[in-house]
């Protein structure tokens, strides 16, 4: 090799492979039946800035993937795109001086890309998606409507989240720190809109059930998903108000019931108006607008304060006749259960802190066994523990968990209400009233009224003629050219819908596109995407757990309803990597916290950031960013290109036949087949920290190689056996350094297309072990004996030793306890 006396120049090295790699297509793949397949995937990014380093985490975490089932012979699938529509691209358009969004949006796409080939991602870009362009939202829109044939999208007027900064409607999801916009922290207000909404609430129970399928994904974010939608076992009660009017209260403490003293109901609820009594309208028509103006997400939070309004009503409590006040309040939500509620003050915090700031009664019905007697006069907290009922008529003395089935029972019996399961979760709310988004191919028509754009006239075309600042209204609405247009039913007058789809609909199917993302007349080939889905292996941020990771569940729960894909779940396995904090704090771009990639790249090379990302931290836990980190990474390769340059003379000369250093070189040997075994289980279980760990040993082990037997009987045919298994070790973490090295050893063909390489299990076995020696419980020496030596031959070797003789000298020895090959004691008096 030339380049002994070079310096490791990555400069040269990373360029000159990207360009081979690029014009050879290595990284084009197309359905092999021949070869398993394995679809690895990291979470597209958002095209509103440059890449940062937590985006550089997530993809070199992917890279490696890919790499390594590529190596061990699979078909392997590793595409790369961009989330393009939404919020985030059009808030940066506007930041930067009003920039059209597409053109502010493909700029910073090219650029991103340009990024993500200088740090050779083994991506195949003939596959790349983007989800502005019409060739994608077409399908997108084509999407919805067969979402909307199947009664899955409809359209309704509800109280929504309104962001008064970002003018457009944000989903519960999308609502954070207690009532914040997650995009620009604005306050959020409530507001009522005509919108589109997707039936997710339909799939709830296959959405909860099916989690127990995904044992490849983390506890964590089954859990967010299960608590997210909330399924509860409980049942609905008929209330009836004094004008004979009859309500049902949904409640998962039927044993409770008896407890009941007074209504609570939601304000924005449609029965409100017809409660109020007149000389109580005016404090409850203040009281609507003041709890308008707070979130559902606030107006769950636990410290909320509980506040209410009587409304002048009364209803009857069914289990006790008694008569009971209506009131109005903050911490009932429309969307939960019937948006009525029974107050039970004794055995409910927020029924508790109600009733004492509006002087109601507290009555307990459940006496838990480990308490004194509850008094509900003297109680200072609502006691929410099991027990038994009290106060109960019929069912007092019954243990509160029966009671439960027993009140549903009577109820049931006494036509009084039924056993019932209700969901947190509520209907994707998906209209969005920005420009920067898929149009939702919808007119509307005086005669045919909501009329589905026909599928051969999609895609319904962002117009360009718009002024997309947001200003409360869709900006589409200023376009001249977009409203009007013709009834696809009766070829009348009719006018488009003027909101765009939450960018989230996008990035709920964009994997199936990359299985065909060409085809023109269709979103996707079925065989195409029966061959790569599911999803072998998701890599992406735990932020995404309730958002993406279950819209796209629900995506593709429909579309195998519909016949369009067979797999029922889109990701089998999922790893959610941990985020990169700069001096303590979370790296984005919207906090202006980031490290640019360009300049790491520029000072120490990509593999160089791609290493020090993956040996900082296991890929689930938070990393800080260090760049004493990062040079001691660019140290670390600088040894392999020294070492491999140094024993250049040395490769492939036969072996020593010198004593030393014969077992010098068995001691190498064993050490590079123990990290070939250690890498390889390593990667497979996603420790890449460990697995640099163990090739960083391997370096020093080598290097000890080198220094303690001299050049002239250093063993030639191990150097290149080191030397290659090395290189192809190294090749997923750092791809450009290990071809040059593959190259320099004489090979013409890619280290990313050779076998991964196996080790051999009787390198594994050491020659000589050692022993520790004890004499009575306390360690006196170490000894080295021969590997597998029995039990005699390691009690001979102990009492041979000479300072385990001199604490043996004059006593008797009673006994000697061996465990083979790691333990001697010796037990004297």
């Amino acid at each position: 090799m030339s380049w002994m006396e070079a310096k490791y120049d990555f400069r040269a090295i990373e360029p000159k492979w990207q360009k081979r790699w690029e014009e050879a297509g290595m990284y084009r793949v197309t359905e092999d039946s021949d070869k398993p397949k394995y679809y690895c995937l990291e979470m597209l990014p958002y095209p509103s800035g440059p890449l940062h380093i937590g985006h550089l985490r997530n993809y070199s975490i992917g890279d490696v993937v890919a790499r390594f089932f590529t190596m061990n012979g699979y078909n392997v699938l590793h595409p790369m795109g961009f989330d393009a529509f939404g919020l985030p691209a059009e808030n940066a358009a506007i930041k930067h001086g009003g920039v059209f969004p597409r053109t502010w949006t493909l700029n910073n796409i090219d650029y991103m890309r340009k990024q993500m080939k200088s740090l050779g991602f083994s991506y195949d870009w003939s596959r790349e998606v983007i989800s502005c362009l019409p060739d994608y939202y077409k399908w997108t829109q084509w999407l919805f409507l067969q979402f909307y044939k199947a009664g899955l999208a409809y359209k309704k007027k509800a109280p929504v989240n309104w962001c008064p900064s970002c003018q457009t409607v944000l989903a519960n999801e999308q609502v954070i720190n207690g009532g914040h916009c997650e995009r620009c922290d604005a306050l959020v207000i409530r507001k009522d809109l005509e919108q589109w909404f997707f039936k997710i609430t339909a799939y709830a129970d296959r959405l909860l059930a099916d989690l127990e399928k995904l044992p490849g994904w983390p506890e964590k974010v089954k859990t967010m998903q299960d608590n997210w939608i909330g399924r509860s076992e409980g049942a609905a009660v008929r209330f009836r108000l004094e004008d004979g009017r009859e309500f049902e209260v949904f409640t998962t403490r039927a044993d409770t019931i008896f407890g009941v003293t007074f209504m609570v109901v939601a304000p924005e609820h449609d029965i409100v108006p017809s409660l109020i009594k007149a000389e109580h309208r005016e404090e409850v028509e203040r009281f609507i607008e003041e709890t308008r103006r707070l979130t559902d997400i606030q107006r769950e939070a636990t410290n909320l304060e509980k506040k209410g309004v009587f409304t002048g009503t009364y209803a009857t409590n069914p289990l006790t006749g008694e008569k009971i006040p209506v009131w109005l309040a903050n911490y009932v939500l429309l969307g939960y259960g019937t948006g009525l509620v029974m107050g039970v003050p004794a055995h409910d915090q927020r029924d508790f802190e109600f009733a004492r700031k509006y002087g109601l009664p507290v009555r307990v019905v459940i006496q838990p066994p480990d308490l004194p007697p509850l008094d509900g006069e003297t109680m200072a907290e609502a006691v929410a523990a099991e027990g038994t009922m009290v106060n109960s008529g019929r069912f007092t003395g019954m243990p509160s968990r029966e009671g439960i089935k027993a009140v549903i029972k009577y109820v049931e019996e006494q036509g009084l209400g039924h056993a019932k399961i209700n969901y947190r979760l509520r209907d994707w709310l998906i209209s969005r009233q920005r420009y920067w988004g898929a149009p939702i191919p919808i007119v509307y028509c005086d005669r045919c009224g909501e009329v589905p754009v026909p599928e051969d006239q999609l895609p319904v075309l962002l117009p360009e003629d718009v002024e997309f600042l947001p200003h409360g209204e869709s900006p589409l609405k200023t376009s001249s050219t977009f409203g009007r247009t013709t009834c696809p039913k009766c070829g009348g007058g009719a006018t488009r819908d003027f909101d765009t789809m939450d960018t989230f609909v996008d990035s709920s199917w964009y994997f199936l596109r990359y299985c065909d993302p060409k085809n023109e007349q269709a979103p996707f080939d079925r065989a195409k995407v029966d061959y790569w889905m599911p999803v072998d292996q998701y890599i992406g941020g735990v932020e995404h757990a309730i958002l993406h990771l279950l819209y796209a569940r629900f995506f593709q729960m429909v579309l195998s309803d519909l016949g369009l894909v067979s797999a029922s779940e889109p990701f089998t396995n999922l790893l959610t990597q941990g985020m990169v904090r700069l001096e303590g704090a979370k790296m984005s771009k919207s906090k202006g916290n980031v490290v640019d990639p360009d300049i790491i790249v520029k000072k120490y090379g990509a593999d160089t950031a791609r290493l020090f990302l993956l040996f900082a931290a296991p890929p689930e836990r938070d990393m800080d960013w260090s760049d004493a980190g990062v040079e001691g990474a660019f140290r670390f390769l600088t040894r392999v290109w020294r070492l491999m340059a140094e024993v250049q003379p040395q490769l492939g000369q036969g072996p020593s036949v010198q004593g030393e250093s014969v077992e010098a070189a068995r001691e190498l040997r064993r050490v590079l087949h123990t990290t070939l075994k250690r890498v390889t289980g390593d990667i497979r279980r996603f420790s890449f920290n460990t697995a640099v760990a163990a090739l960083m040993e391997l370096v020093n082990a080598a290097y000890q190689y080198k220094d303690r037997v001299p050049a002239g009987e250093q063993d030639g045919a191990l150097w290149r056996e080191v030397g290659e298994n090395l290189v192809r070790m190294l090749s997923p973490f750092v791809p450009h350094l290990a071809e040059e090295l593959w190259e320099a050893l004489g090979h013409t063909t890619s280290v990313h297309l050779e076998a991964w390489p196996a080790y051999d299990p009787e390198a594994l076995k050491a020659d000589e072990v050692e022993v520790v020696v004890q004499v009575n419980g306390k360690v006196r020496d170490r000894i080295m004996v021969p590997a597998g030596a029995d039990q005699e031959a390691l009690r001979a070797a102990a009492l041979a030793a000479p300072r385990i003789r001199e604490h043996t000298a004059g006593r008797m020895v009673a006994n000697v306890v061996v465990v083979p090959g790691k333990l001697v004691n010796v037990v004297v008096r």
